[in-house]
């Protein structure tokens, strides 16, 4: 190493920040290729008594330097913030996953239990989540509040790791009894697509402990979005829900609106460049009048809204005392629609709270035309979208048949024989419940869940009891097996001399969000006092 790179390396790290259990590389753009580059910063590693946070940021680390940096690590068992976003500039993408698993092992074997995990603008691809994926699934990780992956080009194929290593991390933690509670997930600009989107979407729906989702451009359609809404209605402690510049359109938008009718804690909902359109519009205009009364902003920009939908979101918000910023910008209001809307906003004294309207679109003049064309283009979507399906299904279908001496059927449009649905377990439908997988199960629904529940423990009883609720749907069938199913269970549970009632409703009341799990703890330590 050149004595001109040291004295710069010295430098940089005389710039080092080190404060409250944190040290920091943060931003000094260090090249770290070899172990000898790595020196002075393995140095302050070793010498740091209690560190709990180490920012890497900003900087390059190679796959040796790595493996030294990891070396360090192993003694720090008291670590629980990782911020090592964009530590990989300039790096060949085969080098980041084995720098990712050097340092994971490292943590593993430290001991460590992690709060918060940063990984964001690496883009190290699928192949990178599988360099931290044994991470994931170890007990430094059954802690983990914080996952942040932003920007890191995880494709279809990385979101399916991500959300198989998060289930698998959820299972093992909740048999060490601590099940995994992740509060915040990050992953905006990563190509998830639906495939990507409904893996995650059934990991959010076992994990059950969200608070913010941020998931921006992603390139998620209306299957994918419907998929995450029936996550996010398990999720009852949902505060953030940014899925910006993805593709709702009505189906996607009409059920993301039917899961916020049963969130309470929502503050902010960013469903800008979503093209959410009218209708779409119109159903969250209906979830804003049941409810969302924490609101705090709504971005509801370029979503090809036309006035009259507009005009009713802004009439929604009447009694959203805590609403900060409506984001209407961009739709198709018209000057006069433009007016109307800031009207009705001064009516209730929140004319503040509206953002610009300077991109407005301009009322379209012909709008039951232009309607038609939307629902035309959507029904066209859905057709390309149904078809590439049943391609996918022919495809896998074939793919079983090649090994088969048996001649292939071919279909003809005369056969019309149902091809049937797939059968549903209870397991399946509490991993990810939905009103048809309920029903599906079959008249003895009830029965089978109250038997494959184990009612001595009072976590899978609230998590069960809250899944069967969360298909609730005002349809006669539906209506009647949730609330026989939720009649079942309880009956269970309550008649068993090993359940504790007490503990119940007070995991209860903290899944609602009605009680917070740190007064519990506060409330436990008084009762040892006393």
């Amino acid at each position: 190493m050149a004595s001109e790179d040291i004295a710069k390396l010295a430098e940089s790290l005389a710039k080092t920040k080190v404060g409250g259990g944190q040290l920091s590389f943060k931003g000094q753009s260090l090249k770290l290729n070899t172990a000898e580059d790595a020196e002075e910063v393995i140095k302050q590693i070793e010498e740091f008594d209690g560190l709990e946070a180490l920012r890497l940021e900003g900087n390059t680390v190679g796959v040796e330097a790595a493996k030294v940096i990891a070396k360090a690590l192993e003694k720090k068992s008291e670590l629980k913030r990782c911020h090592w976003s964009d530590m990989f500039t300039g790096r060949l993408r085969s080098e980041i996953p084995p720098a990712l698993i050097s340092l994971g092992d490292a943590l593993i074997t430290a001991g460590a239990q992690l709060v918060e995990l940063d990984l964001s603008d690496n883009a190290f691809g699928p192949d990178g989540v599988r360099g931290f994926e044994a991470l994931l699934k170890s007990p430094a990780c059954y802690t983990l509040q914080e996952l942040k992956l932003n920007n890191c080009g995880m494709g279809i194929g990385g979101g399916k790791i991500l959300a198989a290593a998060l289930k698998e991390c959820h299972r093992k933690s909740s048999a060490q009894g601590k099940p995994l509670a992740l509060k915040i997930f990050m992953a905006g600009r990563n190509r998830l697509e639906n495939d990507g989107a409904t893996a995650l979407a059934e990991a959010f729906g076992i994990i059950g402990t969200l608070e913010e989702v941020h998931m921006p451009q992603n390139g998620i359609n209306h299957p994918g979005i419907t998929a995450l809404a029936q996550a996010f209605a398990i999720n009852s402690l949902l505060k953030v829900i940014n899925l910006n510049d993805n593709t709702f359109t009505e189906k996607g938008a009409v059920a993301m609106a039917e899961t916020l009718k049963a969130l309470r804690q929502v503050e902010v909902i960013n469903f800008g460049d979503c093209l959410v359109r009218s209708k779409g519009a119109l159903a969250i205009a209906d979830a804003l009048k049941e409810g969302l009364h924490k609101l705090k902003e709504l971005n509801l920009s370029f979503c090809e809204i036309k006035r009259d939908a507009a005009l009713s979101v802004a009439e929604a918000i009447e009694d959203k005392v805590e609403l900060e910023k409506l984001d209407l910008n961009g739709n198709s209001l018209g000057e006069e629609g433009c007016e109307q809307l800031q009207e009705i906003l001064e009516g209730f004294n929140m004319a503040t709270v509206l953002g610009s309207l300077s991109d407005d679109e301009g009322e379209e003049e012909d709008e039951e035309e232009e309607e038609e064309e939307e629902e035309e283009e959507e029904e066209e979507e859905e057709e390309e979208e149904e078809e590439e399906e049943e391609q996918q299904q022919l495809k896998e279908r074939g793919q079983g048949e090649q090994d088969s001496m048996t001649p292939k059927k071919i279909i003809g449009s005369q056969d019309s024989t149902p091809v049937p649905s797939p059968p549903v377990d209870v397991a399946t439908f509490l991993a990810f419940p939905s009103p048809e997988k309920l029903l599906r199960l079959g008249p003895k629904c009830s029965v089978l869940i109250a038997q494959q529940t184990d009612t001595s423990d009072v976590e899978k009883v609230v998590t069960a009891l809250l899944r069967i609720s969360s298909v609730f749907k005002d349809e006669a069938q539906v209506k009647t097996a949730v609330h026989e199913t939720a009649d079942a269970l309880m009956k269970k549970a309550f008649s068993s001399a090993t359940f504790n009632s007490d503990a119940f409703i007070t995991r209860l009341l903290i899944h609602m969000g009605l009680l917070k799990s740190e007064e519990i703890s506060r409330q436990a330590v008084g009762e040892k006092k006393e």
